[in-house]
């Protein structure tokens, strides 16, 4: 009953960030990333909890510190999804932090001082086998690149991004994945174009600084959603002003909807109308909040009227049918002899949805 996607994944190499393997081929990542003081261990390890039930693959921190470095080692051994440690400028943060069991680096080597301390954190990696994410981001371009272009092209993201290839490339060190984010949609997915075209590593993907909830979300659902249906993607992070759990959730839908990789209830709606015969609303936004323990993936259609109705239920694993006073049932596209009564809908489709998440994880 679910969407099959039909895009061809860009060929990439393969790494692993703990036992999360990212590239040729595996399933896509999502990913989110700490917005609490990381040297409040207690806040940091709560909201790395529930990223993780959330469905968060992987968990980024920020280490801008000495302090917070020494915080990471106590959150590492109280969290089991893998970490990565967010590192600027000093180079001491990455061999400290790896010391401590970092899953992953995310650094620029040429931001983190002359080639014998970059040789330094390198070697640390390949020693303890911690890939190195390589971040290049629009608001954060090298100086000498942006005279050069006077402005944020994709052609200026890709230089720098290659700057720091060439590095790692010279240093023999081919496990890494690369991002090159903008704020700017079609910006970043031209430089996510070209830049697929230039090295074989994964790429972790995302629209950097997408703004709120609502308008973050559709920049990022257009941008990623056009990377992704052309194959380019391993990883991806939404980026949010709001609280990571929204990131892991969006992330989630947008696999959903290109039929990448599902999580949890694909919940099919209509808009409404006069012809409603129960608040499909309603009834939707209250089971969404409900049943977000659910992780198996199952198609669920709420369609107010029996136009679409009918339709919609043939491709979903349960639907529901609005007509006067109750409501047909479906299920696996048969419609059912039992029927649900208008004003009691939500509590009732509640209970079948239950029942057959429940057997069908019997069933795996």
């Amino acid at each position: 009953m679910h969407k099959k996607t039909y895009i061809n994944r860009r060929k990439s190499t393969r790494i692993y960030i703990g036992k999360v393997p990212i590239g040729n081929g595996a399933p896509i990542s999502v990913q989110s990333m700490t917005n609490t003081r990381t040297t409040d261990v207690i806040s940091t390890v709560n909201q790395i909890k529930e990223l993780e039930k959330s469905g968060a693959d992987i968990v980024r921190i920020a280490l801008p510190n000495k302090e917070a470095v020494e915080a990471f080692k106590i959150i590492k051994q109280q969290v089991n999804v893998p970490l990565v440690a967010d590192i600027h400028f000093d180079y001491r943060l990455a061999l400290q932090a790896a010391k401590y069991g970092v899953d992953c680096l995310r650094i620029n080597p040429g931001n983190i001082g002359n080639e014998s301390r970059i040789r330094s954190v390198v070697d640390c990696a390949r020693d303890k086998n911690i890939p190195i994410r390589i971040g290049v981001n629009a608001g954060s371009l090298e100086q000498d690149i942006r005279k050069k272009y006077n402005k944020l092209t994709p052609i200026a993201l890709l230089e720098s991004a290659m700057r720091h290839v060439d590095i790692l490339d010279r240093l023999n060190f081919d496990q890494f994945k690369v991002s090159i984010k903008a704020s700017d949609v079609f910006l970043t997915v031209h430089a996510y174009r070209l830049l697929a075209k230039k090295i074989d590593q994964p790429l972790h993907i995302g629209i950097t600084e997408a703004g709120s909830i609502r308008s973050g979300t559709i920049k990022s659902a257009i941008g990623l959603g056009l990377l992704l249906s052309e194959g380019i993607g391993d990883t991806l992070r939404i980026s949010l002003a709001a609280d990571p759990i929204e990131e892991i959730k969006v992330g989630f839908d947008v696999l959903k909807a290109l039929g990448i990789r599902q999580r949890g209830i694909n919940f099919i709606a209509c808009p409404t109308c006069s012809r409603q015969e129960f608040d499909v609303i309603n009834t939707v936004n209250t089971l969404e909040q409900r049943l977000q323990d659910i992780v198996s993936p199952i198609d669920v259609s709420i369609i107010g009227c029996v136009v679409n109705g009918p339709g919609e239920a043939l491709s979903s694993t349960l639907g529901v049918t609005g007509s006067y006073h109750t409501s047909s049932v479906y299920e696996n596209g048969v419609r059912q002899k039992e029927r649900f009564n208008n004003n009691k809908i939500i509590d009732q489709l509640e209970a079948k949805i239950r029942d057959k998440v429940s057997v069908i994880n019997k069933t795996n």
